[in-house]
């Protein structure tokens, strides 16, 4: 049995705070405000990424008197993961998965052939 994903919902704020740290890398709670356009609270960034480490987003480490927060994961493999959730709530993967690759342009068809074929999987 296919192990269950559980879905990761991200919020507005969510997003832009991952965009920070996957742009910027490790950042202080100070330094992501600075790379956000809007100015939110310090409280309220503190509390977005202290939710994102318990959806096991972001991680956390002390650095002299700073804590610095970095993503858990790359972008493209969060959005694997995203991708990953949405198969797993549908009844039918197979058909999904067509689906998907139907919708697909030319270059990312191309893109997923020669990956397919240079892991073994000749097609």
């Amino acid at each position: 049995m296919r192990k269950r994903v559980e879905p990761v919902r991200l919020g507005t704020l969510e997003q832009q705070v991952m965009d920070v740290l996957w742009d910027h890398g490790p950042l202080t709670i100070r330094q992501v405000i600075t790379q956000l356009t809007a100015e939110p609270a310090y409280t309220t960034i503190a509390t977005v990424l202290s939710n994102l480490e318990r959806k096991e987003l972001v991680t956390s480490e002390r650095v002299g008197r700073s804590v610095h927060y970095s993503a858990r994961h790359s972008r493209e493999r969060h959005a694997a993961r995203l991708m990953e959730q949405a198969l797993a709530t549908s009844k039918d993967r197979a058909a999904s998965i067509l689906h998907f690759v139907d919708a697909i342009g030319p270059d990312d068809a191309q893109l997923l052939r020669d990956y397919l074929t240079q892991r073994g999987d000749p097609r």
